[in-house]
């Protein structure tokens, strides 16, 4: 089989997973639903959610290294069969009286260690069978996958779960994994001829314990941020003793990870600023990023009563601006550099973020001639993540070494999923405790029931939209401070002969 036919199979596969990482999104308020949580308790439903990018992120830097051991296809090949099995452990959440959330946030894990498993294992695989210049290209392929599947995974869900309405729902776009990725498995197993990839050696060694350094850290790290009380406090009475846990179980994967990773990428580069800085900047874009991805659905649902697809079409021009400005953001960063060109992209989500946290609670009837301002909003705020996604990564594949660029991705990717991962814990947080502070305890003295319910729903959609005010004003913040970064690390000028 060729060589793009294999690197397609492999990419398909990863597009999959990627498109699972965030098609939550909009398909959380109906899965919260089916395993019992109603909307005073929303804050259990986070898990969900960081369940999926914590296994993502555990997964990522071991699998990659392991299948140096056991070879390529047999480890996509257990990957696929992990994801498939945390699928299906997502779809049938909520069937069975021991199927409810603790069950649904398991299968979500699940699905994210074999899913983060593909991410290094495509870059391998893509390092594999492609030489010279041909291997940059087929890496930044790779690269465009995974980009591509975490843009339209929350479009793909609500329209897949519209479409499906007579077979699951939601389910449905869980349960279609599971052909998906036979499909893919096979094809790639049956392609792939002994002589194409490595096998694995023997001699290799797997890092085992800082896995599980990962692992407990990012663990602790999700439960510090878990909102165990957010009616009466916005952080975990657990947060400082946990939080210092995970603080030290991270810094020790981080020590063990700078020997390792000094064979593949200078010393020098990791100490420094630029590197530092690209790194750090992709941490807070990550945060702000999955504030677009995940709270502008649920506004939708639970502010402006949209349904499932509603709410997804709600990010289309969100979507559709986010590829937009990567092309735009490659061609502008060859004529301004690559620390402009984010610095400005990334300036201009904020501006959107800002005027997005001016939002009313008839917006989507406001226009500003044929378009709706609330489009006109997501989509520069799309258009400036965008812009910024180029020329960031591109300033980190030039300090590095070509055969290094597979791993200085798949670091970009692992910094902004961290990123997500901590934005969406804390902020979380801090949302629900505001919600609680803003919604208080209503007095209802209307004189029957029905008008009674409906005052009570205005209420707490009310609550809803100041809430997710103040955190789109956070979202600001965190651009212009990733600005700031990029402005303070990364060169003025692109430099891509430095090593």
């Amino acid at each position: 089989m060729s060589r793009p036919v294999l690197l397609g199979l492999a990419g398909a596969g990863l597009f999959i997973a990627a498109l699972d990482a965030y098609v939550v999104v909009t398909l959380l308020p109906a899965m919260v639903g089916d395993v019992g949580l109603t909307i005073e308790h929303f804050e259990r439903a986070t898990p969900i959610v960081t369940g999926f990018l914590a296994g993502y992120v555990v997964a990522m830097p071991l699998l990659g290294a392991y299948s140096d051991v056991r070879g390529r296809v047999p480890v996509y090949a257990v990957c696929m069969a992990g994801f498939a099995v945390g699928s299906a452990m997502t779809a049938t959440a909520g069937l069975w009286d021991f199927a409810g959330l603790p069950w649904l946030v398991a299968g979500r894990f699940i699905q994210g260690v074999g899913g983060g498993g593909l991410v290094p294992l495509s870059l391998a695989l893509a390092a594999d069978l492609y030489r010279d210049r041909a291997r940059a290209y087929a890496l930044g392929s790779v690269a465009a996958v995974q980009e591509a599947g975490s843009v339209f995974g929350p479009l793909y869900g609500a329209a897949l779960a519209a479409a499906a309405a007579g077979a699951g729902g939601w389910r449905f776009a869980f349960w279609l994994n599971l052909p998906l990725a036979a499909i893919c498995t096979a094809g790639l197993t049956a392609g792939t001829r002994r002589s194409e990839l490595p096998s694995g050696a023997a001699s290799s060694s797997i890092d085992w314990l800082s896995a599980a350094l990962l692992g407990v850290g990012l663990g602790l790290l999700v439960l510090a941020l878990y909102p165990d009380d957010p009616e009466h406090r916005a952080t975990n009475e657990l947060l400082v003793p946990v939080g210092l846990g995970a603080v030290a179980a991270l810094a020790l994967y981080g020590w063990r990870q700078l020997g390792r990773l000094e064979p593949l990428i200078p010393r020098e580069l990791l100490r420094s600023r630029a590197f530092a800085g690209a790194t750090a900047a992709n941490v807070l874009i990550g945060a702000a990023l999955i504030v677009a991805l995940v709270d502008v659905p649920i506004l939708g649902r639970l502010v402006f009563n949209l349904d499932e697809l509603g709410s997804g079409l709600l990010l289309t021009q969100f979507l559709i601006g986010v590829p937009v400005g990567a092309l735009a953001g490659g061609l502008l960063a060859g004529r301004l550099g690559e620390r402009a060109t984010a610095a400005v992209g990334i300036v201009l989500a904020a501006i959107a973020f800002l005027q997005m946290s001016g939002w009313r609670a008839d917006e989507l009837t406001l226009h500003a001639g044929p378009l709706r301002q609330a489009d006109i909003a997501l989509a520069i705020c799309g258009l400036g993540f965008g812009v910024v996604i180029a020329p960031l990564t591109a300033s980190v594949l030039a300090l590095t070494r070509g055969q290094s660029h597979g791993l200085a991705t798949s670091l970009v990717v692992l910094a902004r999923t961290m990123g997500m991962l901590v934005g969406l814990s804390a902020l979380t947080a801090f949302g629900l405790h505001r919600f609680h502070q803003i919604l208080g305890s209503p007095v209802l003295t209307d004189p029957d029931l029905r008008t009674r319910i409906k005052h009570l729903e205005e209420l707490v959609a009310a609550a809803f939209l100041q809430e997710y005010r103040e955190i789109f004003v956070i979202a600001a913040a965190l651009c212009l401070l990733a600005a700031l970064v990029i402005a303070f690390a990364l060169r003025p000028a692109r430099m891509s002969g430095d090593t």
